[in-house]
């Protein structure tokens, strides 16, 4: 779920700006009249574990609102949004089981070793999951940064997978070109995460229909995990929770975050 000035929203993710001045260009999908926490209490009464309270922007709304989150179900939720080896360990204490950071560890448009490194000194590998989102370019794909506007000079391939996984405990991977626009998953992408990715992995992006989970099951050879959003109808969509919960419940191998 996005936190975005206190309220619990999904975004096209390729309408992201990070200048105020582009803050109306957002496409929202949905806003919730439900709390951040009370999400969080609903994925806790469910058993769902490792789903994701993301701060869009630094305002004090969006903070406050994934806080109250991570207060609502401690060691149940990842934190991501703003993330650094400064503030890092503050959202461990809060109650976050991991903390997710792209553009900190990516910075430039490039991989910064030593932030990296400083934040597995501050949380540990076993809290961080990287945050390598990415989009096609020239055919291959980019991980990119800065609310997913700025391509990075690093691509996802086996041996970036195998050197990022020494200091992660987990990634998660948006396919940008298709997150939020509810018209199918990135099977690609899908399929080169479940080939190449030594540690768990989950991937999020345009999952529409219960189909779209077998798919990725397939596609990611039973080793790809997968996050819902926008399709959920407890997030305005046409996809019931209770049968992606059945689904996740049937398929207990394959791991469900929200």
């Amino acid at each position: 779920m996005i936190c975005y000035q206190g309220k619990v929203k999904q975004i096209v993710g390729s309408t992201l700006r990070d200048s105020k001045e582009d803050e109306t260009k957002l496409v929202t999908n949905f806003e919730s009249d439900k709390s951040a926490a009370e999400f969080a209490d609903l994925y806790k009464e469910d058993g769902l574990t490792g789903g994701h309270a993301i701060m869009l922007g630094a305002d004090p709304l969006s903070q406050a609102a994934a806080i109250k989150a991570l207060h609502a179900y401690p060691g149940g939720l990842q934190v991501g949004g703003g993330i650094n080896s400064e503030n890092s360990l503050s959202y461990i204490e809060e109650g976050a089981s991991h903390v997710i950071v792209t553009s900190y560890v990516f910075n430039n448009g490039q991989m910064d070793l030593e932030r990296l490194k400083a934040l597995v000194r501050v949380v540990g590998k076993q809290r961080l999951v990287l945050d390598l989102s990415c989009r096609k370019k020239d055919g291959k794909y980019a991980i990119v940064t800065d609310r997913w506007q700025k391509f990075s000079d690093v691509y996802l391939d086996e041996r970036v997978l195998d050197f990022l996984a020494s200091y992660a405990d987990e990634f998660l991977v948006h396919g940008v070109d298709v997150e939020g626009k509810k018209l199918g998953i990135d099977e690609e992408l899908v399929t080169l995460l479940g080939m190449h990715s030594p540690i768990p992995v989950t991937y999020a992006g345009g999952v529409t229909t219960m189909a779209d989970l077998e798919k990725i099951k397939v596609a990611g050879m039973g080793r790809v995990d997968v996050t819902v959003g926008s399709a959920l109808d407890i997030f305005g969509g046409n996809l019931l929770y209770k049968d992606v919960l059945a689904w996740h419940q049937t398929h207990y191998d394959e791991a469900l975050s929200i």
